[in-house]
């Protein structure tokens, strides 16, 4: 997963209207037997089998083979996802955060998360954004309506706008993940970067 530090993000989206969006759709479990740890290979796999039909063929119905949305994310177009409820259901499969990541997405906007999932988008640099259900569907519209709308996302005072309208809403983040995605912490780079505090707290002891 690349790290990255997040302050302002603002993109255009991915809108995907899946209500109860389980990480097998998010990643089939045939990817999990992988021993590779290649973002590029977990991106690939992200939503594979709603892209693609059994003979690999893109399904065009399906948004993100859309003209408006089947570019790769890069920095300012479609880093963002606007999914449905419940997103990350099902499995607690970290596989699941990975894809996302590895395809690029930086944020996941619903109005509500799989707690491990959500977790588990946290550990992979990928910031997920609770919203009111209004706001959500809001998002859907004027996404509908110009593809090429954005959001921005402010994680320093932890709101979200839609570029279109100009309602925000203020969101919520464990501080100590804030911390650690404003600076492209893991775990273990926030112990390194405090290995001076806790080598003299041992000394101390």
């Amino acid at each position: 997963m690349a790290k990255e530090k997040f302050n302002i993000i603002q993109s255009t989206c991915i809108p995907i209207a899946i209500d109860n969006c389980n990480t097998d759709l998010i990643i089939p479990a045939r990817y999990l037997a992988s021993t590779t740890r290649d973002p590029k290979f977990f991106g690939e796999a992200f939503m594979h089998d709603l892209r693609f039909d059994p003979e690999g063929k893109p399904v065009e119905s399906f948004v993100m083979n859309h003209p408006d949305f089947n570019e790769v994310p890069h920095k300012g177009v479609h880093e963002i996802i606007v999914g449905g409820q419940n997103w990350g259901s099902g499995s607690s499969r970290e596989h699941a955060a990975w894809a996302i990541a590895g395809y690029g997405v930086r944020v996941v906007i619903s109005s509500s998360f799989a707690d491990i999932h959500r977790n588990n988008l946290l550990n992979c640099f990928v910031l997920p954004v609770i919203v009111s259900k209004t706001f959500q569907q809001e998002l859907f519209d004027s996404i509908e309506q110009n593809p090429r709308m954005e959001v921005k996302v402010d994680v320093p005072n932890q709101t979200v706008t839609n570029m279109t309208t100009g309602k925000s809403e203020h969101f919520e983040i464990n501080s100590y993940k804030k911390y650690c995605l404003m600076n492209a912490y893991d775990d273990i780079d926030f112990l390194l970067a405090n290995k001076d505090k806790i080598e003299q707290f041992e000394l101390s002891r």
